[in-house]
């Protein structure tokens, strides 16, 4: 079998790297990190990844403020919420669980949150800044991908990378992120021609197209490495990835798997921002 890439055990240890910095920080005369976690409505699925989140800060010790607002509330209110938090000198994150309800613009109030609070990586300052090369908070999934790869010591310089998807959220910013590694880059997509014969050239093939177990074997190449970002729920209740992993795991090099791979490296990622915003704040 494969190499097994362990996200859940690569994002405790840098859950403990961060605790460890922010005691330094506390230490020093610094204040805590805080993130601000804006909640709107009732949807389950985002109250499980807040509620993530939050164990995520208490461990690490970072402060975090919750604003659990009802569906009803109107996009006025929620940015003037927003424009509160940017003002407030204690607050150096500021994250607002999508999706929102439909009456809300979603785009207008990403837009409105201060980019240098901005630890999700969604404002287009961030993603202009990645795209050629700045200093920018990073959109925590890729981030946690390019972390997995270097922490387990796998080569992306010069490799292909094969991208299957193309949101705003992983397929575009990682593209980006492993680019500035000086890997060569494809994206693919629903209009790809041969997308199996693209797959299989992939020296290095991320699946983030949100379709269970798409990925088979006759779309990767032997010795490859395969990062899957799908969460997908099956009938039978059981979580599984974009990649059919039982069929890949023979013949890739490494392989994350679903659930325990790239998921928890996301919250990861995001608290690593946080630290990294109140440091700046407050240097």
């Amino acid at each position: 079998m494969s190499m097994l890439i362990n996200g859940k055990e690569t994002s405790k240890k840098i859950k403990e790297e961060l605790k460890n910095q922010v005691t330094d920080m506390i230490e020093a005369g610094m204040e805590a990190p805080t993130l601000a976690v804006v909640l709107v409505g009732d949807d389950p699925a985002s109250q499980v990844y807040v509620n993530h989140k939050k164990k995520g800060c208490a461990f690490v010790g970072i402060r975090s403020l919750a604003y659990e607002m009802p569906e009803t509330t109107s996009e006025e209110e929620l940015l003037e919420l927003i424009d509160e938090l940017n003002e407030r000198q204690d607050v150096h994150g500021i994250l607002v669980q999508l999706p929102l309800p439909r009456h809300i613009d979603e785009e207008k109030v990403l837009l409105a949150i201060d980019p240098l609070k901005d630890v999700d990586g969604f404002h287009p300052f961030n993603v202009g800044s990645l795209s050629i090369g700045r200093e920018c908070f990073k959109s925590c999934t890729p981030a946690g991908i390019i972390e997995l790869l270097k922490r387990y010591e796998l080569d992306i310089e010069g490799k292909n990378c094969v991208i299957v998807g193309r949101s705003n959220i992983v397929g575009k910013p990682i593209s980006m992120m492993l680019l500035a590694e000086n890997g060569t880059i494809t994206i693919c997509h629903s209009r790809t021609k041969d997308l199996k014969g693209v797959c299989k050239k992939a020296d290095i093939l991320i699946a983030a197209i949100g379709r269970a177990k798409m990925i088979n074997r006759d779309y990767v190449k032997e010795g490859a490495v395969v990062i899957d970002v799908g969460i997908n729920r099956l009938d039978n209740g059981k979580l599984c990835g974009d990649v059919d992993f039982d069929d890949v795991k023979d013949i890739a090099e490494a392989i994350t798997p679903v659930p325990g791979g790239v998921g928890p490296m996301t919250i990861a990622m995001l608290l690593k921002n946080c630290v990294i915003s109140a440091k700046k704040h407050q240097e």
